[in-house]
């Protein structure tokens, strides 16, 4: 099968010093874009986070300081990835919660302006929960009944999850061929912020999703508790989250 796309369409895997988005970095970089006629561009890159990557994070993906240092930043190569992801959807594996956010935040830090918002957003991950409950390397054995060789390897993770993603399409008759429908279908919530922290209501309000406010209005808690703001500003949230949480205090309050 092959799929239908109306724009390229690129999946998406990075490996990192960790998983907090706001002060952790990309190491590695892999992503496969797929064109509407099928043909395919890979790029994979190590990158020098500037920051140590701890013992334990090597242990998951293999790759060290010493295997990085002589790396490009990704402020160095920022610019040019923009230019590779112009114009593309995206899919990744857990993709809308950890890699988007995280590509989204160093793009930010290095400068570079580039918004997901307009783009599809495809997570495999939450495609196979609905349907099976599984790991990626169970994903792909249960979908290709292949073994998942080389885990944790962004270039190999990031083919395992295309081959799922076209399994899927295989499998379950009910799932379009669209990227519009597979974008909506994947989605748990629709985000204000690339890292969930704010998110639409039914109604289209923003809302926090997080903590003591869940479920509340960024505009109701901004009136009755300004001092949340800068309790957000000043905590470890992402840059994208702080500058939603800005665009909403000054739409609402700033006229």
């Amino acid at each position: 099968m092959q799929l239908e796309l109306k724009n390229p369409i690129i999946f998406l895997d990075l490996e990192t010093t960790g998983v907090d988005v706001a002060k952790d970095r990309i190491v590695e970089i892999s992503a496969i874009k797929i064109f509407p006629n099928g043909t395919e561009e890979v790029k994979t890159r190590r990158i020098n986070p500037t920051i140590p990557i701890p013992p334990a994070t090597t242990l998951i993906h293999g790759i060290t300081n010493d295997d990085v240092k002589d790396c490009p930043t990704f402020r160095e190569v920022a610019k040019n990835f923009a230019v590779f992801i112009e114009g593309c959807d995206f899919a990744g594996y857990n993709s809308t919660k950890f890699d988007i956010p995280m590509l989204a935040e160093e793009f930010l830090r290095a400068g570079v302006e580039v918004d997901f918002r307009t783009r599809r957003l495809v997570d495999v991950q939450n495609i196979f929960h609905k349907m099976e409950q599984r790991t990626l390397v169970a994903a792909y054995k249960f979908y290709c009944q292949k073994d998942l060789e080389n885990a944790h390897s962004a270039e190999a993770d990031t083919r395992a999850t295309y081959e799922v993603l076209l399994a899927q399409l295989d499998r379950y008759p009910e799932l379009q061929n669209d990227v519009n429908f597979l974008s909506e279908f994947s989605a748990k919530n629709k985000n204000a912020d690339y890292a969930g922290r704010i998110i639409f209501d039914e109604k289209g309000d923003e809302v926090i999703n997080f903590g003591k406010h869940k479920g509340r209005k960024v505009t109701d808690i901004l009136r009755v508790e300004p001092s949340y703001y800068d309790w957000m500003m000043k905590g470890d949230f992402p840059l994208d989250t702080k500058r939603v949480l800005t665009q909403i205090k000054l739409r609402s309050f700033g006229k």
